[in-house]
């Protein structure tokens, strides 16, 4: 067995493997939805601290894991108030908790760097709260788009798999498109195999994704025609932010935590940058249509 065949049977496997991960996080509950959040959350932080310790910096790691973990607690503080009918006042306040942490914690990192004698601070408190921005945001985002996703207050764990397959199905059908009639390079310094053709085989294969996901939920076609669209923009932007990153650390992959796939960075990239801005969309979206 040649090399080549080898490593695309790995990826195979690795992406099989993933994948049933997934589908069983998501759908068995939401408490093995956030704990695959969790996962997500603090390997990638790791991994993108371990990037930028490769370009001489010092992020404060523990600083960073800590005020990811309350981005993260209160978006599942605010999802529990919503859908419970039964919701302590632990749970009601931990929201204001988190934003008055967040309001003293991220001062807080600027203080500490003080005492670490660093060459480069300003750099250092910069890559901790990118970080922290890179992976806690989205998967505040993520914690709530569940309740958005859907008309009634009960979990469906199939609302979030089709938001990830819009994802996955604008990479899929951009790949495909770009590999078979990609001419125009889209941004050959950051990733040369991107295609001004890929890009819009991704966006139309995300809008039929969406047309599926509204068929199947039963939900509003409009609502997630525009949600595939506005997925497609931002994914493309999520896989360009991060090879800018790896770029800039010298690096290929992320991590090597999945073989034949990289790091948790290198598989959910377009997911952290599509998150923030779904999440918003659906929020107005969900506003005006109420």
């Amino acid at each position: 067995m040649n090399d080549k065949l080898r490593n695309l049977l790995v990826r195979a496997a690795s992406g099989a493997v993933l994948l049933a991960v997934v589908l069983a996080a998501s759908l068995y509950g939401y408490v093995t939805y956030v704990a695959m959040l969790v996962v997500i959350m603090y390997v990638g932080l790791r991994e993108f601290y371990l990037l930028a310790k490769a370009k001489g910096l010092k992020p404060q790691q523990f600083m960073g894991f800590v005020a990811t973990t309350i981005m993260l607690a209160a978006g599942v503080a605010l999802y529990r108030g919503y859908v419970t009918d039964y919701c302590c006042e632990f749970v009601e306040a931990l929201p204001v908790v988190a934003c008055l942490l967040m309001v003293v914690w991220i001062p807080l990192i600027f203080v500490v760097e003080i005492f670490r004698k660093s060459d480069t601070p300003m750099l250092n408190v910069a890559a901790t709260i990118m970080g922290i921005m890179y992976l806690g945001v989205p998967m505040f985002s993520l914690a709530m788009m569940p309740m958005l996703l859907t008309s009634d207050n009960v979990w469906n764990g199939l609302a979030f798999l089709m938001f990830l397959f819009l994802v996955w199905g604008n990479d899929v059908f951009a790949y495909l498109v770009g590999i078979t009639c990609g001419r125009h390079k889209m941004c050959e310094r950051l990733s040369p195999k991107k295609s001004w053709e890929g890009f819009i085989g991704g966006v139309l294969g995300s809008v039929a994704v969406g047309a599926v996901a509204a068929s199947v939920l039963d939900g509003d076609y409009l609502k997630w025609m525009i949600l595939a669209v506005i997925v497609s923009l931002t994914s493309v932007l999520g896989d360009l932010v991060e090879s800018m990153f790896k770029r800039d650390a010298g690096v290929k992959d992320s991590g090597n935590i999945m073989p034949g796939h990289g790091g948790m960075l290198d598989r959910f990239d377009a997911l952290l940058v599509a998150a923030p801005f779904a999440f918003v969309f659906v929020l107005v979206y969900v506003s005006i249509a109420n």
